[in-house]
């Protein structure tokens, strides 16, 4: 039986490729079942060169320009590079693949460029950031990054929308064509002015920046949300970025050491920026927390049900919550936050609002319910704190809003630390 090359190759270097580009080149074989064997050989060459695939190559801390330089070298397309954790991204054929591992000492793992997927009434009261704003704290001077689909210019946002960069359409006007985005950027921020204030985030009056790396349909890559992250890294003294708002994931697949994008958010952690990260979609199951969120550093942000009441007493974790432990056996998510109808920005014709036309409220707002819509309200809280006291690092902060949680009797791998009742941020001593 012809041994075939790829298959030596992954098992020589089974350790250099993640399971998901190990999964691809098992795909990569199935159609030679049905070629005669003396053909085999011949179409494994005439495949190699034909089939291509996104990745992203890591390479060994020491040897990053080296590596760098391998790679452009190479037969490559979409080459990207991201150097805040010593990778790049790139689209190439299986050959080149094949012949940058047999040949480049700088690589360190090459993994699939997988697929990320996109994961206010009651719910600012709810969490009790109302009693912050009528102290006085409404996230003034205080910069949110939403990483997303993009932000449409909504009224409640104007002239708070301080900047905007687009990795799928690389369009330099803020727009959104899911929709996804600007619904959670109103979850953080909105003002509520088209809703005599009925329908506001915890931080009516932070700026927000809009990063756009998902698509229309809510869909993007490990790339393009790595690509965000570093462009934030970047802009950070520029913007004055403070915090990161991810409600996006992916399935985790590796260990949070291992994980190119979980890597990213740490590294903005570690530049002081404070990271809070939707912990995905997939309850009540457990074991289902989703990447980056499975990091330990950041803020990793659970959905609790409200029942649309302000009372405190009849919330529990939201049905669809993602549950701990994480693939590392971590104990998350961190803590909860509301997440079911979460009322908030329309952006008009975007997908959602053209596929979801029953989840319109009036002209200018629109109901979704996600870990998604959670992970901003908890962004906008943080936002809060930052104009309170703007010397706080991202350690000081998520033990801030561990400590001012409350246990509503869920396991920890549901309900993290508790609900997050932001008065208590204000209520006890520094």
């Amino acid at each position: 039986m012809l041994e075939f090359s790829m298959i030596q190759l992954v098992r020589k270097n089974g350790q250099k490729l993640d399971k998901e580009i190990q999964r691809e080149f098992v795909k990569f074989y199935r159609p030679f079942r049905f070629i005669p064997c003396f053909f085999q050989s011949t179409f494994e060459r005439i495949r190699k060169k034909a089939k291509k695939l996104s990745v992203l190559i890591e390479f060994e801390p020491d040897l990053y320009e080296t590596g760098i330089n391998d790679v452009k070298n190479s037969k490559c397309s979409n080459f990207r590079e991201l150097s805040s954790i010593s990778c790049c991204s790139a689209k190439m054929s299986v050959e080149t693949i094949e012949s940058l591992l047999n040949q480049c000492k700088s690589i360190k793992k090459i993994h699939y460029d997988r697929r990320v997927n996109a994961l206010l009434d009651v719910a600012s009261p709810a969490v009790r950031a109302d009693q912050l704003k009528q102290s006085g704290l409404t996230g003034k001077d205080v910069t949110i990054a939403i990483i997303d689909t993009g932000i449409h210019p909504h009224q409640d946002l104007e002239n708070r929308i301080v900047a905007f960069q687009d990795f799928i359409n690389n369009r330099n006007t803020p727009y959104d064509d899911n929709g996804h985005g600007t619904h959670c950027a109103g979850d953080a921020a909105g003002n509520g002015s088209l809703s005599n204030g009925a329908y506001q985030g915890p931080a009516p009056e932070a700026n927000v920046v809009g990063v756009k790396v998902l698509d229309n349909i809510g869909a993007g890559s490990l790339s393009t949300v790595i690509a965000g992250i570093e462009w934030c890294i970047q802009n950070q003294s520029t913007l004055g970025i403070d915090v990161l708002s991810l409600s996006l994931g992916s399935t985790a697949v590796e260990s949070a050491e291992n994980d190119p994008v979980v890597r990213a958010v740490e590294a903005a952690w570690d530049r002081g920026m404070t990271v809070c990260v939707a912990a995905g979609n997939s309850g009540p199951s457990q074991g289902t927390i989703a990447s980056p969120g499975i990091s330990p550093k950041v803020v990793t942000v659970g959905a609790a049900n409200e029942q649309n009441t302000l009372n405190r007493t009849d919330d529990t974790v939201a049905s669809f919550s993602s549950r701990g432990p994480t693939i590392d056996g971590i104990t998350k998510p961190d803590l909860i936050t509301p997440g079911e109808n979460i009322i908030s920005l329309r952006a008009p014709n975007s997908y959602l609002d053209r596929t979801n036309k029953y989840a319109r409220v009036g002209s200018n707002y629109f109901s979704l319910s996600g870990t998604s819509m959670s992970t901003p309200i908890c962004a906008g809280v943080v936002a809060q704190l930052l104009e309170r006291n703007p010397n706080l690092t991202p350690n000081e902060i998520k033990e801030r809003l561990i400590n001012a949680c409350e246990d509503i009797g869920n396991s920890p791998n549901a309900q993290g630390h508790g609900y997050l009742d932001a008065s208590l941020l204000i209520s006890r001593p520094n």
